[in-house]
């Protein structure tokens, strides 16, 4: 049936482009029918003597061929020329070539059986056995279409899905049920152990994603090697967002402040930043305000499955990008590879640059190549940062001295928006920016002041209470995963999803206020 389909569909793109070869072709047709005593499909009627007759022994002209669109007449036909009469009759069966005078129009009955025969009796048999398949009012060519391309694409997906979330390497299963028995005998108190439960374990650990083939190993490998990690997750790409959803929604929900599967995150909104004050004018208490953001840029997976070709053509483009910033923005990029390890420590040290080596990102497989695609970007006052390829694709990044909050909020406001203008950046409509971790969803903005609490801090455990009370996060002077220097935190917002970048920056500025409150009155 198959066959049928796509032969009707053959005819009829021919007859589209070659209709004068078919309207010729019917009439051989008709002629060929008449010759091989097709006379059942309409007997013709019996002609004048003339017409079948040889006049003066001379033979009549071929007639000329009809042109198809010529609709046959069937008014009553002129009479012939006379001619002398013969006596023998005329033969009963039409001679191998049908003659007939030019100057006489066809009979009705014929004109009848050409019309007929005008329509290829094939392609109506074909398309009468195709009317069961076709779909409401489409047409056999369009179910046809359908019937190949579609289906070829759709089960070439299935293909591929089918292999994808079956097919994962006996080494890779052996490797996630080791690492997962330990995390489980483990007192780890992330967010990792307590939601990878031994159902969604083994619904999961045979999946992979589409496109890159990650799988259940690449999203919690550094969860599994840290048990010392606050959430232990990664997303390898995209997708795993999707394919791992059981794993990372519950895990978004708990650290986002109640963002639930079912919520979409609202679209991008700086809001008037001209609201936020300086938090601490005096200069009592905060030493730096910095706000930063994370993005992704479309087309390109996170860093475990980037290539080395990849990550270069990443910093080019980037490169050349920020160095048609103008204005406060206006800077220099300065790539790691080649770069002096003493300028580099330097930077580290400023704050400025990302440190090499961080072992949760190793054991997440995100330093592969390092130093190669990496680079910093930062404006002659060092107020304003890039960094390429560190755990995001971009880092972009305000700061200055003091706590002015709103200054560091515009000029990162301006910033994300120049360069949006020349690269796209990956974005989910119920998620958000597309990050590589988790935690950075959303709006991915961080509010930040490196601040000093001597009396608050005097008790840690104390300190993160009442921050957690203002959705606040404590971290040490460098950030995650370091320790306070000289009585120095890092307390930033911590939720970045389900509420605008403006109300993200808010939380920030309520709760520092609040706490400075506090240091004040104790």
């Amino acid at each position: 049936m198959f066959a049928l389909w796509y032969l009707s569909f053959a005819i009829d793109e021919i007859r589209k482009h070659f209709g004068w070869f078919f309207g010729n072709l019917n009439i051989k047709l008709g002629k060929n029918a008449i010759e091989n005593k097709e006379q059942p499909l309409q007997q013709p009627q019996q002609q004048p003597a003339a017409i079948n007759k040889i006049t003066d022994n001379k033979p009549v002209p071929e007639p000329k061929p009809v042109k198809p669109e010529i609709k046959p007449v069937t008014s009553t036909p002129v009479a012939p020329t006379p001619a002398k009469p013969i006596e023998k009759p005329a033969p009963a069966t039409p001679p191998s070539t049908p003659i007939s005078s030019p100057s006489v129009k066809p009979t009705s009955s014929i004109a009848t059986l050409k019309k007929e025969l005008a329509t290829d009796a094939l392609d109506k048999k074909l398309q009468e056995a195709g009317k069961p398949f076709q779909n409401g009012n489409e047409n056999l060519k369009d179910n046809l279409k359908d019937a190949t391309t579609g289906f070829l694409q759709k089960e070439s997906q299935k293909q591929t899905e089918r292999k994808l979330n079956i097919m994962v390497d006996a080494a890779v299963i052996a490797k996630l049920e080791e690492g997962y028995a330990k995390l489980a005998a483990s007192d780890s108190k992330s967010l990792l152990k307590k939601y990878l439960t031994k159902e969604v374990f083994d619904n999961l650990k045979n999946k992979k994603t589409p496109t890159f083939g990650s799988s259940l190993l690449d999203v919690i490998q550094s969860g599994l090697a840290n048990h010392d990690s606050g959430v232990g997750i990664y997303a390898p790409d995209a997708e795993a967002y999707t394919v791992f959803a059981d794993l990372f929604d519950p895990i978004i929900e708990d650290y986002h402040g109640g963002f639930k599967k079912t919520d979409k995150h609202p679209p991008k909104d700086f809001g008037d930043v001209s609201t936020f004050g300086n938090l601490d004018p005096n200069n009592e208490f905060v030493i730096s305000t910095r706000v930063r953001c994370g993005r992704s840029l479309e087309g390109y997976p996170f860093n475990p499955c980037l290539t080395e070709a990849q990550y270069k053509e990443m910093e080019a483009k980037v490169s050349s990008t920020l160095s048609g910033l103008e204005g406060e923005l206006k800077g220099k990029f300065y790539p790691l590879t080649g770069m002096e390890k003493s300028v580099q420590q330097q930077l580290i040290d400023d704050h400025f640059l990302f440190k090499e080596g961080d072992r949760f990102l190793q054991a997440a497989n995100a330093c592969r190549y390092w130093p190669s695609g990496r680079g910093i970007y930062h404006n002659d006052n060092k107020t304003f940062l890039v960094w390429c390829n560190e755990e995001d694709h971009l880092r972009i990044i305000s700061m200055q001295m003091g706590g002015d909050l709103g200054e560091v909020f515009r000029r990162l406001t301006n910033a994300v928006n120049e360069i949006e203008k020349r690269i796209p950046f990956s974005h989910d409509d119920r998620l958000g920016f597309l990050t590589f971790c988790p935690t950075n969803l959303g709006t991915t903005i961080r509010a930040s002041v490196h601040i000093k609490l001597p009396k608050l801090a005097a008790n840690l455990a104390k300190l993160e209470e009442v921050a957690g009370k203002y959705n606040l996060q404590v971290r040490g002077t460098r950030g995650e995963h370091t320790e306070a220097e000289g009585g120095i935190y890092d307390i930033s917002n911590k939720r970045r999803m389900g509420l605008t970048e403006y109300q993200a920056v808010k939380e920030m500025y309520d709760g520092i206020t609040e706490l400075i409150k506090i240091e004040k009155s104790m």
